[in-house]
C-alpha cells in the first residue's frame, strides 16, 4: 500500500502546487477551493494509505524481491464479448439527461437500464455462450 499512498501523496502536492499557480494567476476564489480541496481529498487518501501499510503484512506488490506468482490470481471474471455494459452505460445517460431535460427521458433511461441489467444478468444462461 505504500506504492499507493505515495501516488496519492504525489497528486496532492501537484493539486496543491496548481491551486497556487491558478490563485496567483487567475484569482478566482471558486476554482482555487476546488483544487485546495482536491488537494486535501488527495491528501487525506495518502494519509490513510499510507498510516494503513504500517499496520498490515506487506503484499507482493510492496516487496522488490516478490516473485509474480504470490500474486492473488483471481481478480474476478470480466466477460470479454459482452455488450451490455454499453447499454447500461447509455441507460445512465438518458437518465441523467432525464435530470436535466425532461421526465420521459428518466422514464426511458430506467426501463433500458433494467432492461440491461437483466440482460447482463442472464448472459450466460442464453445463447452460444450457455453452460
Amino acid at each position: 500500500m505504500k506504492i499507493e499512498g505515495r501516488l496519492f501523496a504525489a497528486g496532492s502536492a501537484g493539486f496543491a502546487s496548481i491551486a497556487a499557480i491558478y490563485w496567483y494567476t487567475a484569482h478566482d476564489p471558486i476554482g482555487t477551493t476546488g483544487l485546495t480541496m482536491s488537494a486535501l481529498l488527495a491528501a487525506l487518501v495518502a494519509f490513510y494509505t499510507l498510516y494503513t501499510s504500517k499496520r498490515v503484512w506487506p503484499r507482493p506488490e510492496d516487496r522488490l524481491d516478490a516473485n509474480i506468482d504470490e500474486a492473488d490470481p483471481e481478480y474476478g471474471f470480466f466477460s470479454p464479448h459482452s455488450w451490455w455494459p454499453l447499454v447500461i452505460g447509455v441507460a445512465v445517460m438518458f437518465t441523467a439527461l432525464g435530470l436535466v431535460f425532461a421526465v420521459w427521458l428518466i422514464a426511458l433511461g430506467v426501463f433500458a437500464l433494467v432492461f440491461g441489467l437483466i440482460g447482463w444478468m442472464f448472459e450466460y444462461y442464453r445463447g452460444e455462450f450457455a453452460r
